[in-house]
């Protein structure tokens, strides 16, 4: 009878010893396909590429998960900014001609006040070895035209006249934002088309002031009657001492369009 006790005992041994194998051999196989803890219960993350590659995203993104480059509401990340604004072939080419006049210039950023304004602007701040002082903000067309002036006629008539090169060319105005004096019309300076000069100083020391000339000044008179005849074939308005009051210390430049093609020069 003990003998048969004994012999039940051991097969209920094994028998529990074969359940616990079995199960740590399951728990075993679990684990081996879980990130998480069976026994804290976390929840399971696939492991795979995919997933690891996704990036955490906030906000509308977390809606479609699976997707990571569908953005509810939201612009594709990935895809190129568009590109600014290409500059018009002519201000292109005429950038070319003032480098090569020899123009020392920056682009600026495009101005915009009301009626006044200009698209692609230029601040000028020599033409070769003159120095433009303050530096001019124009219009490219402008300062081309300033430049062309100043190169072939300003230049040479000071050689000729005073026997010396031109240092600096001191202006009034540039780019301004206002009317005609006395009129409802906006001047060309509110389109930067246009530059006043007040004064132009020599390499000599002499400093020519555009004020009309005492009587006996003649070759200050012969000098300045050059600049404003000379200006006609490159502006379509010139404008100085002699014209009116407003004009009477500087010589106004500018190059407003008229249909006529009539030019102002006075």
């Amino acid at each position: 009878m003990a003998g048969i006790f004994r012999a039940a005992v051991m097969v209920a041994r094994q028998s529990k010893r074969a359940a616990m194998v079995t199960a740590g051999l399951a728990l075993a196989a679990v684990s081996a396909c879980n990130t998480g803890s069976v026994l804290s219960l976390q929840p399971a993350v696939d492991v795979g590429a995919q997933t690891a590659a996704v990036p955490q995203y906030e906000g509308m993104q977390k809606l479609v998960p699976s997707n990571p480059y569908m953005t509810a509401a939201y612009p594709r990340m990935d895809e190129p900014m568009s590109e600014p604004e290409q500059m018009p072939a002519s201000e292109t080419d005429c950038r070319g001609e003032l480098r090569r006049l020899g123009v020392v210039y920056t682009d600026v950023q495009p101005i915009h006040e009301g009626q006044c304004g200009i698209d692609y602007p230029v601040k000028v701040s020599a033409i070769g070895g003159i120095q433009m002082k303050p530096a001019a903000t124009l219009t490219c067309d402008m300062a081309a035209s300033f430049a062309a002036w100043t190169k072939n006629e300003l230049v040479p008539s000071a050689r000729w006249r005073y026997f010396s090169g031109v240092k600096t060319i001191h202006q009034g105005s540039s780019y301004s934002c206002r009317n005609i004096a006395g009129e409802g019309v906006l001047s060309e300076h509110g389109k930067g088309n246009a530059l006043d000069v007040m004064s132009i100083e020599l390499n000599n020391g002499d400093d020519i002031d555009v004020r009309k000339p005492g009587l006996f000044a003649f070759r200050t008179r012969g000098f300045l009657n050059n600049v404003r005849a000379d200006g006609c074939q490159y502006f379509t308005t010139v404008l100085g001492p002699g014209y009116n009051y407003d004009h009477r210390n500087h010589f106004h430049f500018d190059i407003k369009n008229r249909k006529s093609g009539y030019r102002a020069c006075r």
